[in-house]
């Protein structure tokens, strides 16, 4: 599996190669057309509605490019992906990155449970989640955006990492973490994280 990430990675360098990027991508509206398809599952401004549905908004561009980069090679899989990715090519890629990457990113909706929260910050402080996806969990470069993602969507991404039924761009940084998480661990956590402004 190592060896198939580390082809799919060769591969994808020259695509997300920072100068590659086009400038000003979230402005033309040949890439916000094509985006729209993307509003029926991961909601309108790229900001989800939909159970385990992620929101776009407000993710590193490298970070989107690479999700789509693996959904592309089959690393990942998803129904609904698979018929998208296999339509769109490394200039549509690098256009979707910016574009999402742009949007205002969503804001973590009212805590209705504070102690739930508490004990997530305790997790996420002991499994040092801040030393990849920074100190406001806004993500940065290939690292996933965390604060006011879904909920449920958190839960089932870290239980994917855990049973090793996704990959990350750090190879095997998020399935070492997921795996010694317990269910109690992973509830808190992504609590925390989806109610974070």
């Amino acid at each position: 599996m190592r060896r198939k990430f580390i082809s799919h990675a060769i591969s994808a360098v020259a695509l997300l190669t920072p100068g590659a990027l086009p400038v000003g991508a979230a402005d033309n509206s040949a890439i916000k057309e094509k985006a729209a398809a993307c509003a029926g599952c991961h909601g309108e401004n790229g900001i989800s509605q939909t159970e385990n549905i992620p929101s776009l908004a407000g993710q590193p561009d490298q970070f989107l490019q690479w999700q789509l980069v693996f959904f592309r090679a089959g690393s990942r899989k998803n129904e609904q992906m698979q018929p998208i990715v296999e339509e769109i090519n490394n200039e549509d890629i690098r256009n979707f990155g910016a574009y999402f990457s742009e949007l205002m990113s969503p804001k973590g909706p009212e805590d209705g449970n504070p102690d739930l929260s508490k004990k997530g910050a305790q997790v996420a402080a002991g499994r040092r989640c801040a030393s990849c996806h920074t100190d406001s969990y806004a993500g940065t470069k290939a690292v996933a955006r965390l604060a006011g993602q879904r909920e449920e969507y958190l839960v089932k991404a870290l239980h994917d990492y855990k049973a090793g039924q996704r990959v990350g761009g750090g190879v095997a940084a998020m399935a070492d973490v997921a795996y010694h998480m317990s269910d109690e661990e992973i509830t808190a956590v992504s609590h925390y994280l989806a109610h974070l402004k």
